[in-house]
């Protein structure tokens, strides 16, 4: 498997593991943030982050054409980002402790690193022979 299949898929596997723990179990999300989990506007929240992360995982597990691949990881790219950008400032602004805030931050951050990852061009094997047909004198 290439590193961009790699990415791919461990993307897809974390996607799925924090779709499922908000969508099925949003007081393990919230203990795991520092919130309260008795909280229901934050539990209703947290299932809805779940659904959208569950989708976004099945996408690349189950698409098979490569055009619809990359642009699910493109548009990957900018959810996290943004995912990214909301943790690091909740974190700043002390809405997340440290601890959760940072966690939340590296997450994303590292699904960003993964959709670059799986973005990347194929590289085609460098080979001296010419191709079939041409004539080198």
């Amino acid at each position: 498997m290439d590193a961009r299949t790699t990415a791919r898929y461990g993307l897809a596997g974390i996607r799925l593991v924090n779709g499922v723990v908000a969508l099925l179990a949003p007081q393990t999300m919230a203990r795991s943030l520092g919130a309260a989990p008795a909280q229901p506007a934050l539990l209703h929240v947290l299932r809805m982050f779940g659904v959208r992360t569950v989708v976004l995982g099945a996408e690349l597990l189950l698409l098979k054409d490569a055009r619809t691949v990359d642009r699910a990881l493109r548009v990957g790219t900018l959810i996290h980002a943004s995912d990214a950008l909301s943790a690091a400032c909740a974190w700043r602004d002390g809405v997340l402790a440290p601890r959760p805030g940072l966690t939340a931050t590296a997450i994303s951050t590292l699904n960003v690193a993964l959709t670059l990852v799986a973005q990347q061009p194929r590289r085609l094997p460098l080979t001296c022979r010419a191709p079939e047909g041409s004539h080198h004198a």
